[in-house]
């Protein structure tokens, strides 16, 4: 069966790949059994007639379709794969997020063409539908445009969070309701359950501490969680390796990403000249006082914590500890003034409940690799929170997503402001 592609702006790069459903029935049945009586075969032939249709009906009408993003992985190859086998009605697709004149793109990472030929491949392989989308001036607005007016505030951005809540599980999910499907799926490895007592929908760590991802996806909101599935969430790296292997998959022994995908050599000043998005200007390198100490060639190309690259020579080792976008400065420290017991965050988003209370307890991560640290979180009525850290933590970075986590559950999150 061909699924023809819908209709409707960006689709028109998409791609088919049929899928032939396959219909398990008693053949037997529809032949003359030849010690039966010529009344009973014709019951025989009826019965057989029902089952198939029957069989036709449920696998035509009652499958759960699921949409699944295809990166060109071995999370998301193993994903299609698993809900293949329990069933579902599964769809590929492929975001493609960059322009043809990237100038960063890297070919085998989840913006590149190799990966939509390894997405492309894997599909045909599982016998799914497989569609290429286009839809590279959303990435623009949503993603690029907001990593560069970050970096020129002074902040650090966090692209990553920022591309799941507004393509992944944003443009993606309403791809998958022009396709007739009920949710999507990626390759996170993270967690939801629907909590019986109110129905919200919560979101938990992933089995795989080493992989965790539930992080990046704090800022869903209940509408978003609600449509996503995360099959990988119970399983570890290992198994997802191992699943694709039994699969045939030519991504089973694929090496993973771990950069910004349109930032590939880890460069992102170099990233932010190319694409013109930010241009040397240059300013003070200052100390806590004022002092001037250096020149530097513009605030985007620095972040909170810095050492190497600072232009300026010290008897002892001196640090970025904050960056003045107004005056175009940007401040240095010795180490022991990155430490900070507290902090704000704005634009807080609650996955464990509607209304938070008005103070609670909980393990912060301030970064993806941290390890976390205990502190008491003060929601505020205009949506910001203020966080009280037991102990004092380095390099508190303004722009980075702050998380707030009770054991495995993600109650919440939020942005980590400029004081």
């Amino acid at each position: 069966m061909v699924h023809p592609l819908p209709k409707g702006e960006g689709w028109g790069e998409g791609e088919r790949i049929a899928r032939m459903p396959t219909l398990w029935c008693i053949w037997w049945c529809c032949q003359d059994a030849p010690h039966a009586p010529a009344t009973q075969t014709l019951v025989l032939h009826a019965h057989a007639k029902a089952l198939f249709l029957l069989v036709l009906m449920t696998q035509t009408e009652t499958k759960t379709r699921v949409v699944v993003g295809m990166s060109g992985g071995v999370d998301s190859s193993a994903t299609a794969a698993l809900l293949l086998e329990q069933g579902y009605d599964v769809v590929g697709i492929t975001l493609k997020l960059w322009p043809q004149d990237c100038v960063s793109r890297a070919e085998d990472k989840c913006c590149g063409p190799q990966a939509v030929m390894d997405a492309r491949s894997v599909s045909h392989k599982l016998g799914i539908p497989y569609y290429l989308v286009d839809e590279a001036e959303d990435f623009q607005k949503q993603v690029i445009n907001y990593f560069a007016e970050e970096y020129k505030a002074g902040r650090t951005p966090n692209p990553c969070v920022m591309c799941n809540e507004k393509l992944k599980f944003g443009t993606l999910i309403n791809r998958a309701r022009q396709l007739g499907a009920e949710y999507v799926a990626t390759g996170h490895f993270a967690r939801i359950e629907k909590q019986p007592e109110t129905g919200r929908y919560l979101l938990k760590r992933g089995k795989d501490s080493k992989k965790d991802q539930s992080y990046f996806l704090f800022s869903l909101r209940q509408e978003q969680l609600a449509r996503s599935i995360f099959p990988l969430g119970e399983l570890t790296k290992n198994d997802t390796r191992e699943i694709a292997r039994e699969s045939h998959l030519k991504t089973a022994d694929k090496e993973e990403s771990m950069e910004i995908c349109f930032v590939p050599d880890k460069d992102y000043g170099k990233f932010l000249q190319q694409a013109k998005l930010v241009q040397k200007h240059e300013g003070e390198v200052v100390d806590l006082h004022g002092r001037v100490l250096g020149r530097h060639d513009g605030i985007e190309f620095y972040t909170i914590g810095q050492r190497k690259g600072l232009g300026i020579s010290s008897p002892k080792p001196l640090y970025v500890v904050e960056l003045d976008a107004a005056s175009n400065r940007v401040i240095v420290g010795d180490e022991s003034q990155l430490d900070r017991d507290e902090f704000r965050v704005e634009r807080c988003n609650w996955i464990a409940f509607e209304q938070p209370p008005e103070s609670f307890d909980a393990t912060v991560k301030i970064r993806y690799n941290h390890p976390g640290a205990r502190a008491t979180v003060r929601p505020q009525s205009d949506g910001s929170a203020k966080i009280k850290l037991k102990d004092p933590q380095r390099a508190i970075t303004p722009g980075q997503a702050c998380v707030f986590y009770g054991d495995d559950l993600v109650i919440g999150g939020g942005w980590i402001r400029r004081d």
